[in-house]
């Protein structure tokens, strides 16, 4: 079995009851956070997890709303994780990943010289280990392993998705992305897709092209259902909603996947929980 968290559901715009776009995995054993947007933290800590339990951060592209977080995530984890010699935090992303993570650190210099001279324990910056992947296997531990493909939110490129499988259950997280045969590639078979989906019905009403652009390189909640379908899924997660999923309309906005997708359909707040567990 795998659990899924969606630890935030929201998107740039700040929204008081949705965090920035994140999600949390549990499988086998270990504990997988894809995406770290704002507020990701307290989010995590309101189903028990601390940056420390992260057995891997991975991330699907590197705009700002999924990676808004990013330094405190790497710098929590340091300072609450009291070992003698941490073990390093992997991070897996696309090519760019190492750069902003080091760029990051670069950024919270000054309190990490603070904290390294003010406690004796402290003797070393974080420590992160960066894997940048545009296709292939990524992790293999425990019984768990981690594929990644290329996905499509040109001009954000190179971004990418992941599938991770544990025993017999396998999970995919899309990312922001249209639909592309990396996606349908990666998710064919799975037992859940994690898929970000906005309201293109809505968003091409508004009076900013700004905000019109965003159908540009973003699935509809349809099409987000139409990759499920054509990848044969046994669940679709939706996340990332534009605009924010008012309560009241869940049942409009699983109407509209319904009509392109026959299997279980998940929707709802942060820190919706789904279990997923293979097929027969």
């Amino acid at each position: 079995m795998i659990e899924i968290t969606l630890l935030g559901t929201g998107s740039p715009i700040p929204d008081p009851n949705r965090a920035g776009p994140a999600t949390l995995v549990r499988a086998g054993g270990h504990v997988f956070l894809v995406d770290c947007g704002r507020g990701v933290l307290q989010r995590a800590a309101a189903v028990g997890v601390g940056a420390g339990e992260l057995s891997a951060l991975l991330l699907t592209h590197l705009h700002s709303d999924h990676i808004g977080d990013l330094g405190d995530v790497l710098i929590t984890r340091w300072i609450s994780t009291f070992a003698p010699d941490p073990e390093p935090l992997p991070i897996i992303g696309p090519p760019g990943t190492a750069e902003t993570v080091a760029a990051t650190l670069k950024a919270f210099g000054h309190d990490i010289g603070y904290r390294i001279a003010h406690h004796a324990d402290l003797n070393a910056p974080p420590a992160v280990e960066v894997h940048e992947y545009t296709e292939g296997p990524a992790w293999n531990c425990d019984g768990v392993s981690i594929q990644v493909a290329p996905t499509d939110h040109r001009p954000v490129a190179p971004t990418i998705g992941f599938r991770i499988e544990s025993g017999t259950a396998s999970v995919v997280l899309a990312g922001d992305t249209l639909p592309c045969p990396g996606l349908d590639e990666l998710a064919s078979g799975a037992d859940a897709l994690v898929h970000t989906v906005i309201r293109k019905d809505i968003v091409a009403k508004f009076s900013q092209q700004r905000l019109k652009d965003i159908c540009e390189y973003h699935s509809s909640v349809e099409e987000a259902a139409a990759t499920a379908a054509r990848a044969g899924v046994g669940t679709l997660v939706m996340t990332h909603y534009v605009p924010a999923l008012v309560p009241g309309q869940e049942e409009q906005w699983r109407a509209l996947a319904a009509g392109e997708f026959g299997g279980r359909i998940e929707l709802g707040a942060d820190l919706h929980r789904v279990e997923v567990n293979a097929r027969p």
